[in-house]
């Protein structure tokens, strides 16, 4: 076992402050990585302050997290000490079941291990703890490679927010010819309109912020619409082949389904605190589907990360000490930050 430095919750309450933790020694089938970069997930915050329920404290968050290989098990043919690598939102799966075999290990039957909190598959009583640290092992298959050409601390939130918003779109086939709406502009929203923008859709941000819509364009939506606004709303009614909806808040799901066009699909990233209401006839009118979408595979993952290296593609970033967390929190519950936190780990020492 090897002690490392790291920041940690002690209780929902408590600011996040100094922690040690032990990592296990590398296995057959491990790689080391020394933490670069540890984007900073609203996720985080969610967990830090029990708002999901099952913290195990301490508990040290991140999961998107970037660094070099320091150390490989004998078995390993993948990665080679020096190379970059990254680690997403979680870092085991059961690997026999259907969805495991398909390689979509993020709906494992018997639930993903993610990267911290969460129970381990070997047996070992601690959770695991996260990249909010200097150094982390994991298994060589749930590793994935960085590419090289890339600004690394705008790499580290692809693992979360890129992957999230990149499934959706290669599942149902987002490219030229679609008309997309994006609704919400924070973490997840501009890599939405990224990633739709680069496959040729014409996208629309959907925003209750007029103040957002020079950030909107300058990221590559083509056209911006208040939602506030009961004539705008009426205006774009069955328009959209597909909408993207990244909100986490609770906000009317129907308005925007009605902006469906016939057998258009709306696609669910943001899980609100409480059940949104949704009429059946919103649906029914238009044979509009309702759908959602988690992160994505570690084969996904990694196509993902190849697709945003041939095309340049980044998360828009604040680099923060990892002493400045808890200030980064409290901006963030208030979308103060364009539009991830993302930790210099070199920070920590």
């Amino acid at each position: 076992m090897t002690a490392i430095n790291a920041y940690a919750a002690f209780d929902a309450k408590a600011p996040l402050g100094p922690f040690t933790l032990e990592r296990r020694e590398v296995g057959e089938n491990d790689v080391q990585i020394e933490i670069l970069y540890c984007g900073v997930c609203h996720s985080d915050l969610h967990q830090v302050r029990n708002e999901w329920g099952g913290a195990m404290y301490p508990l040290v968050p991140g999961h998107e997290i970037v660094g070099r290989v320091t150390k490989v098990g004998n078995q390993v043919s993948k990665f080679k000490e020096g190379d970059l690598a990254g680690v997403g939102c979680f870092v085991d799966s059961c690997r026999h079941c259907p969805s495991c075999q398909e390689g979509l290990e993020q709906y494992c039957e018997e639930g993903m291990v993610g990267t911290y909190n969460s129970k381990q598959r070997n047996g070992r009583p601690e959770p695991t703890y996260g990249g909010y640290s200097s150094q982390i092992v994991v298994d060589a298959a749930y590793t994935l490679k960085v590419p090289e050409n890339l600004e690394l601390s705008r790499v580290a939130p692809l693992l979360c927010a890129g992957i999230t918003t990149y499934s959706p779109l290669r599942q149902w086939k987002v490219g030229a010819g679609h008309r997309v709406g994006i609704v919400g502009l924070g973490g997840l929203g501009h890599m939405a309109v990224k990633l739709a923008a680069s496959m040729g859709a014409d996208v629309t941000v959907l925003s209750t912020s007029p103040e957002k819509e020079k950030d909107a364009r300058e990221l590559g939506a083509h056209h911006f619409a208040i939602t506030k606004d009961k004539d705008v709303l009426k205006g774009l009614s069955r328009t959209f082949d597909f909408i993207i909806d990244t909100v986490s808040a609770p906000h009317d799901l129907n308005a925007y389904l009605g902006m469906l066009k016939r057998d258009g699909t709306m696609i669910l990233l943001g899980a609100p605190p409480e059940p949104s209401p949704v009429a059946g006839f919103s649906l029914i009118n238009g044979r509009r589907r309702l759908a959602g979408s988690l992160i994505g595979g570690i084969a996904e993952t990694q196509d993902m990360l190849d697709y945003c290296a041939e095309h340049n593609i980044m998360s828009d970033v604040e680099v923060i000490p990892v002493d400045y967390i808890n200030e980064a929190y409290e901006r963030m519950l208030k979308g103060d930050v364009k539009y991830r936190f993302v930790i210099d780990m070199a920070s920590l020492k």
